[in-house]
């Protein structure tokens, strides 16, 4: 009660009666003595705990309700003071308490109903509401959401300069909304100046929040369509009227129906473009649409240093989140990180990347910190910088530069391996300066042991063999970034690339080996003896040798790691199914799947070709948002609010999507958004 009841100062008039009481106590309290009243209405006096209050029967009988308080036996004090002291009769008395329909407990319990309800809270009830009352009202509000969607649609001001009566041109919303009334009576009759006065929707406040409701219900089908699936996101950062930096996202996915969609998300105004920034504004727009980071697939970005900067960069960070989330540089998606990522499976492949990754990460910082370099070692770094044999991040056509792989297109692996191999020699001598001359016990023990990698036999072999496999399939590669691809000669790359992983599985070991002994004679590797045991751990003795190792467990298990279901959908397109032959790029590979089902039948080829679709390809849509944004923000409507700016986007970029979203949903989200006067 303590809740409901609020002290306040007696007065020579009478005693105070709470308004917060219901109308039904007010009407039934009959005026009690000074004293009582203060032991009612003193929220000291009156303790939380229900059994430690004074009973109800003690208190004078004037202000007690004797129509609500009958004897219910032992079961009141169990419930208020005693509590249960006996359990096996705790069912009895929970019974007793509750009593037949009329008791005091399903009293109060419809009471308590009532008020949670909001059609029977108090509120409501004072507004009882015809039928007609709600007709006229959704009518009201079904003509402001056309003239909303209107305006939406064409990127047109809501507002006018002045909307007062006397006014010849009140804005757009009002003079559409009069227009649109004109040719309708039933909508005439209602709205404007027929409508109460205190219920007209068309404030200010009601088309934002009609604009909110529209904006929400675009990006809900939007959410929708994608349906937990992959995705790809489109970021950039741009200017507006005002001078406020603003940052728009773009989804990029492939639906149900094998289509590839590039779907505006929305754009936030960020205090700064830092890449930690960005990173906190993107991850929270994707936390706003329960949009999993676990499912990214591609980030695309311009070329700005704070977006693909190589520890610091916004595509860096995010992939320390979702190492799935490769980044593209605006442009080229290639079948080899495909290839790759597949061969990582095998650990040693995957031991084999985290050493290349190292030793680049470890030279390329070597370039920043070169105060903390001995003379001889900044010159030696910047000899390999003059004959451009390392890139450091300051050129961008270095013949020799080594890429750390994957970091600006998927062909990068090739590249960075290719590069590896013709400067190992500098790369070595780098390591071993390093490791002599460097100040710290701990960064000499760590360049140490990258060094002893790199000149094992196995790194040698498994840098020879990822190299070869990336050739093979580089035409193949290269063919797959064109957007206008035809799909037969596609897929006779595919079946021309899958031949040739063939032939250098059944023929091509002993002039792997050939190469690897050859390199690594010329740089004072040791060559192990072939026929010997090859050492699997110094406790135990291994029972193969290193020809098995490197023939068995190393070359033919990388090679059989590439997808052979691509080999079975290929031959499967060309000679079973004649729709494959007449389509053209990816995307219709990509449609035709799904149309005939055959993404079920072939998951993993429809997967490859799916999450090549949503790497981004170029950043053109974001920049299509930005040229909506200065449509709308304008020199006339800088002022504009970033919620309803982007509301104004959404609705005008995504128009086709925001045309299905049907009244009656925006409806139900606008009253849903707080409690309306009127409820449907």
């Amino acid at each position: 009660m303590d809740k409901f009841l609020i002290k306040q100062p007696r007065s020579s008039s009478g005693p105070f009666v709470s308004s917060h009481v219901v109308p039904e106590a007010q009407r039934e309290t009959i005026t009690p003595s000074s004293s009582n009243v203060d032991c009612i209405l003193g929220v000291g006096s009156l303790k939380r705990d229900p059994g430690g209050r004074k009973p109800i029967f003690e208190y004078d009988s004037n202000i007690r309700d004797v129509n609500e308080f009958e004897s219910h036996g032992n079961a009141r004090k169990s419930f208020t003071q005693d509590g249960f002291k006996t359990w096996n009769h705790g069912p009895e008395r929970i019974r007793l308490h509750v009593g037949e329909v009329n008791s005091i407990h399903n009293k109060c319990l419809n009471r308590m109903l009532d008020f949670a309800n909001q059609r029977q809270s108090i509120q409501s009830s004072l507004h009882k509401q015809s039928e007609k009352t709600k007709s006229d009202y959704r009518i009201r509000l079904n003509a402001s959401i056309d003239v909303v969607r209107f305006l939406l649609r064409n990127g047109l001001p809501f507002r006018g300069h002045d909307e007062s009566e006397d006014s010849n041109y009140k804005g757009l919303f009002l003079e559409l909304l009069k227009f649109h009334g004109v040719n309708r009576p039933n909508v005439e009759k209602v709205i404007l100046q027929h409508a109460p006065k205190n219920d007209m929707m068309i404030c200010s406040t009601i088309q934002k929040e009609i604009v909110d409701a529209c904006t929400k219900e675009t990006t809900k089908a939007i959410i929708k369509d994608l349906d937990g699936d992959y995705f790809g996101i489109l970021v950039d950062e741009s200017k507006d009227i005002s001078h406020k930096e603003q940052m728009a996202l773009v989804l990029r996915y492939v639906n149900k129906n094998g289509e590839l969609i590039e779907s505006f998300l929305g754009i936030v105004h960020v205090g700064d473009t830092s890449a930690r920034s960005l990173q906190k504004v993107i991850y929270s727009l994707l936390l706003d649409h329960s949009l999993c980071l676990s499912r990214l697939r591609g980030q695309g970005y311009d070329g700005a240093s704070n977006m693909q900067g190589e520890k610091n960069g916004l595509k860096s960070l995010i992939l320390q989140d979702a190492p799935s989330a490769y980044y593209i540089h605006c442009f080229a998606h290639q079948l080899q990180l495909t290839l790759v990522a597949v061969s990582k499976k095998h650990p040693d492949v995957k031991n084999f990347f985290y050493v290349v990754t190292n030793v680049l990460n470890t030279i390329g910082t070597s370039f920043k910190r070169r105060d903390l370099l001995r003379q001889h070692q900044v010159e030696k770094l910047e000899e390999l910088l003059k004959s451009g044999e390392i890139l450091t991040g300051q050129g961008l056509n270095q013949e020799r530069g080594l890429q750390r792989p994957g970091d600006t297109r998927w062909g990068s692996h090739f590249k960075t391996l290719e590069n590896f191999m013709i400067i190992f020699s500098s790369i070595a001598n780098v390591l071993k300066d390093m490791k002599e001359n460097s100040p710290h016990d701990l960064d000499k023990l760590a360049v140490g042991n990258l060094l002893d990698k790199i000149q094992e036999f196995e790194f040698i072999f498994v840098l020879h063999l990822m190299f070869k496999m990336l050739l093979l399939t580089n035409e193949l590669n290269k063919a797959l970034q064109k957007k206008d691809q035809d799909i037969v000669n596609a897929m006779g790359l595919l079946n021309l690339s899958k031949r040739r992983l063939q032939t250098m599985r059944e023929s091509g070991l002993e002039s792997l080996m050939d190469e690897v002994s050859s390199f690594c004679g010329k740089h004072d590797i040791l060559v192990p003896e072939m026929t010997e045991d090859y050492p699997r751990s110094k406790r135990k003795k291994s029972e193969i040798s290193y020809l098995h190792h490197f023939r068995v467990e190393v070359f033919y298990a990388i090679i059989d790691l590439q997808p052979y279901q691509l080999d079975s959908f290929i031959v499967y397109a060309r000679e079973c199914d004649s729709k494959f032959l007449n389509l053209k790029g990816i995307k219709d590979l990509a449609t035709m799947m799904a149309q005939t089902k055959l993404d079920q039948t072939w998951s993993l080829v429809y997967l490859l070709v799916k999450l090549a679709l949503i790497l981004p390809v170029a950043t053109a849509s974001v920049e299509r948002a930005f040229s909506s944004m200065k449509l709308i923000k304008n020199d006339l409507r800088n002022s504009i609010g970033e919620e309803f700016l982007n509301g104004c986007l959404v609705c005008k970029i995504e128009r086709k999507i925001f045309e299905n979203v049907s009244n009656d949903a925006i409806i139900d989200r606008f009253q849903n958004m707080k409690s309306r006067r009127v409820q449907l």
